[in-house]
C-alpha cells in the first residue's frame, strides 16, 4: 500500500478552503431561498384562488405547474419543491431557519422532512422541530443511513408510536429505473424482503437455463434474466451460437418497444445511434443492428411540403412522424414518452389551426403530469 501524505496548510490553501466553505453555505442558502419563494407563491395563490370553482386543478397542482414551467423542471420535481416549501412554512419553522442560515444542505433538509412527515400531533412536531434545529447542523457528513437513524431516534423519543416508524420505512419501498447512455440503464429499489428473495431466486433460475458455452458471466446472465422475466419468458435465450445447443436460441418477447434509427444504422453501416422513443434514450448502433434482426421495421415518412390534412384527427402516418419527432411531451420539463401522451393542435383546430406537422405536438394530460 502506498503511504498517504497530508499536505501542510499554507495561507493559499487555507484561503481556498475558506472560499469553498463560503460557497457551500451560499449554495445552502440559495436552495432554502428557492423554497422560500415557492412558499410565498403558494401563499399568494391560496389568497387569490380562495377555493374558486373555475380552476382546472387544485391549488397544489396549479402552483406545481407554474413552478415547473418557470424553472424548466418536471412536474414531479416541481411538486416535490412545493412539498418541501410547505414543510418549511407550515411544519418545521425551526429547521427552516437553520436551513435559511446556510447551516443545513438540501439533502439533509429533504431527509428531515421525509422522516418527520407522519407526525400529526402539533406538540410532538414542535418538540421534534426544536431538537432537530439544534442538532442537525452537526450532521452534514453523515451517510444517508446514519442520518435517517439519528432523525428516527429523535422522532421515536417524542413520538412513542413505534408502528409509525415501521410504516414510514415500509411506505418508502419503490423501484427506480434510470435510463443512461450506451444502451444501459440502472435499477435501484427497495422491496418486501420476501419479494426480494423470490426475485433473487427467479433470476438465478433463469440465468441457469443457458448452456455451459454461453459467453456471458454469471452476473451478466442474471442482468439479462431480468429482461427475460419482464417479457414473461420461462428461460433465458442462450448466446453460444452452436447448432446443437441444448438450451435453444433467443427468447421471444411480447413486449413492444419503439426505436427510431436511420436505415444505415439498422443495416449496420453507420455509427450513428438510434433513439428509444418510449424513454427518449440513445441506443448504440450495434444494439440497433442486433434488434433489427428480429424486430418489425416500419418506415417513418417525413411529410416534407405536404399540405395540411382535412379534419381534426391526423392520419396514422402523420401521427407517427410527429411522435417520432417529439419523442416526449412538449410541456417544459416533462419527459413523459410521446406514446403516453395526446396529440394536440398548437393553434386549436376550432380556431383555424391546421392538421399539419408544424401545428401538432404531443402533450401529457395535466392530471398525469402530477404523478
Amino acid at each position: 500500500m502506498q503511504p498517504f501524505y497530508v499536505a501542510e496548510g499554507t495561507e493559499q490553501s487555507r484561503s481556498l478552503l475558506d472560499q469553498a466553505r463560503s460557497w457551500s453555505r451560499a449554495e445552502n442558502r440559495a436552495a432554502a431561498n428557492r423554497l422560500g419563494a415557492i412558499a410565498e407563491l403558494w401563499t399568494l395563490r391560496l389568497r387569490e384562488c380562495g377555493g374558486r370553482a373555475d380552476w382546472v386543478a387544485d391549488a397544489h397542482a396549479a402552483v406545481a405547474a407554474e413552478v415547473a414551467a418557470a424553472l424548466c423542471v418536471s412536474q414531479g420535481v416541481a411538486a416535490s419543491y412545493l412539498n418541501y416549501a410547505r414543510a418549511m412554512r407550515e411544519r418545521l419553522p425551526g429547521v427552516a431557519a437553520v436551513f435559511m442560515a446556510g447551516d443545513l444542505d438540501y439533502r439533509l433538509f429533504q431527509t428531515i422532512v421525509y422522516r418527520t412527515d407522519l407526525i400529526c400531533d402539533a406538540a410532538v412536531l414542535a418538540a421534534v422541530d426544536r431538537e432537530l434545529a439544534a442538532k442537525a447542523p452537526r450532521w452534514p457528513s453523515l451517510t444517508p443511513g446514519r442520518l435517517a437513524g439519528y432523525i428516527d431516534k429523535i422522532v421515536a423519543k417524542a413520538d412513542t408510536d413505534a408502528v409509525r416508524r415501521r410504516r414510514d420505512r415500509q411506505a418508502g419501498r419503490e423501484v427506480w429505473i434510470g435510463f443512461g447512455d450506451n444502451g444501459i440503464a440502472e435499477i435501484h429499489g427497495s422491496l418486501w424482503t420476501a419479494d426480494a428473495h423470490l426475485l433473487d431466486k427467479r433470476l438465478g433460475a433463469l440465468a441457469a437455463t443457458v448452456c455451459e458455452h454461453d459467453p456471458r458471466t454469471k452476473e451478466q446472465s442474471r442482468a439479462d434474466s431480468l429482461g427475460a422475466l419482464a417479457a414473461g419468458a420461462e428461460r433465458l435465450g442462450c448466446r453460444c451460437g452452436r447448432a446443437d445447443c441444448r438450451a435453444g436460441g433467443e427468447t421471444a418477447s411480447a413486449v413492444v418497444i419503439h426505436v427510431v434509427a436511420g436505415q444505415d444504422t439498422v443495416s449496420g453501416l453507420s455509427n450513428t445511434p438510434g433513439s428509444m422513443v418510449d424513454v427518449d434514450a440513445l441506443l448504440p448502433p450495434e444494439l440497433i443492428n442486433e434488434l433489427a434482426r428480429s424486430a418489425k421495421l416500419v418506415p417513418v415518412v417525413h411529410p416534407g411540403d405536404a399540405l395540411p390534412e382535412d379534419g381534426y384527427v391526423p392520419s396514422r402516418a402523420l401521427g407517427n412522424f410527429v411522435r417520432c419527432r417529439d419523442m416526449t411531451c412538449r410541456f417544459p420539463g416533462c419527459d413523459r414518452p410521446a406514446f403516453g401522451c395526446d396529440l394536440d393542435h398548437t393553434i386549436p383546430f376550432s380556431e383555424g389551426g391546421a392538421t399539419h406537422a408544424s401545428n401538432l405536438r404531443f402533450l401529457r394530460r395535466f392530471q398525469q403530469c402530477q404523478r
